[in-house]
């Protein structure tokens, strides 16, 4: 190869690479400067709908959540909303937030760079003057960004928006009880869902929507537009120093064989079947407690625990800790365990919640201690854990407490 066409390849190289490659991991990947997801202080949850409107699916997704008492946002094409000017009208009279998706449905790796730095803020322009109000928010075909696409929306003033949870309405052969069921088990509090409200995933979500409002409303969520979720802000440091530690949480899980109590993401507690691996521990009355004994370890779901807040994870650890207990009648890996534990710095926390806590030996201790402190910088609380203890209750103190009731 000769050094011009060399020097030429390494050109075109480095623009993929700053272009597209960069952008796509910072913005695409990580949603640096995106709103991706709220606070999980509070059951709420932001359900966004790409594509529409559509007049044979947008009405019945609009009937569901007027149903429900639920607010949502669109992300619009600007096409389609010239088309049905009276589906976007109703869309702001019911409530609903109103954003721009494109003007036209392109992934931004196929886009010319003029045609991607354009396209936010005619579709935004475009879907304004059908609306009748501003549109702030902006949200790219298949979530895909390039330099231009982000040159774009900061260039028309647009706040970029990702999600949190995608519903993938849109595979072919997801049936809509499938898609329901996958989301029931993954919505968490500040969740944004992106589901669609035209094309086949229209179709999927307009069948399955009733049944995860009517599901939601049983739980306790609020269903509201993303600039009303609580905390939603772009994504920056801190948002990524939590994210971490829930990948580091995730891969413990996995490895450990740690599941969500309920099998739902918005459970307080985690929790595995375990023999005991503690030596040399007794209860306060002196009685040992043998290493080996079966027993269930739980673990507690670290960013709903900091987002509730202490008295509010107090007031909310009862109900998951009876799923549990009715896991551990139900479960046949369960019924030979004959302790619940957590080795943690919540001691004081649990005993509020009936939890028995036994002194660590130094060692173990001292190692807890350390990881419980990384964890509270990483979620921006200040260091200093309380000393690592065992919480531990027997089978029968625990289900005595958090039990069926006889009768």
């Amino acid at each position: 190869m000769t050094g011009p066409a060399r020097r030429w390849l390494g050109a075109l190289a480095l623009g993929v690479l700053g272009t597209v490659l960069v952008p796509a991991a910072l913005v695409q990947g990580l949603n640096l400067g995106l709103i991706r997801e709220g606070r999980r202080a509070k059951r709420e949850v932001a359900l966004t709908f790409d594509d529409g409107p559509d007049p044979e699916t947008t009405p019945q997704v609009l009937d569901a959540l007027k149903a429900a008492g639920g607010r949502a946002t669109f992300f619009l094409l600007a096409d389609r909303a010239e088309a049905h000017p009276a589906l976007v009208g109703r869309m702001r009279a019911e409530g609903h937030e109103i954003g721009a998706h494109a003007v036209r449905h392109v992934h931004g790796w196929r886009r010319a760079p003029l045609d991607a730095l354009r396209d936010p803020g005619e579709a935004a322009g475009r879907i304004a003057a059908v609306a009748g109000v501003p549109v702030r928010l902006h949200r790219p075909p298949h979530g895909a960004y390039t330099l231009f696409t982000l040159w774009g929306q900061r260039r028309a003033g647009l706040q970029g928006v990702h999600w949190s949870l995608e519903g993938q309405d849109w595979q072919a052969g997801r049936t809509p009880g499938q898609v329901r069921a996958r989301l029931e088990r993954r919505i968490v509090p500040g969740a944004v869902v992106v589901l669609h409200d035209a094309g086949p995933g229209g179709r999927t979500t307009a069948a399955l929507l009733p049944e995860l409002l009517a599901h939601l409303k049983a739980r306790g969520y609020t269903v509201k537009p993303v600039s009303d979720l609580d905390g939603a802000a772009p994504v920056g440091r801190a948002a990524l120093k939590r994210r971490a530690i829930l990948a580091l949480d995730a891969a413990y899980d996995r490895v450990e064989r740690v599941r969500m109590v309920g099998d739902r993401a918005d459970n307080l507690f985690r929790v595995n079947s375990v023999a005991f691996p503690h030596a040399g521990l007794a209860w306060p009355d002196g009685t040992p407690i043998p290493a080996g004994t079966p027993a269930l370890e739980f673990h507690v779901n670290n960013p709903q625990l900091v987002d509730l807040g202490p008295r509010a994870a107090v007031r909310a650890a009862p109900a998951d800790f009876r799923e549990l207990a009715r896991e551990l009648l139900d479960r046949p890996e369960y019924r030979e365990a004959q302790l619940v534990f957590c080795v943690s710095s919540l001691g004081p926390l649990l005993s509020l919640v009936g939890f028995t806590n036994v002194p660590l030996p130094p060692g173990p201790g001292r190692r807890l201690r350390g990881w419980a402190n990384v964890l509270r910088r990483a979620y921006g609380s200040a260091p200093d854990a309380p000393a690592p203890v065992l919480s531990v209750l027997s089978r029968e103190a625990f289900l005595r407490r958090y039990g069926p009731r006889p009768g």
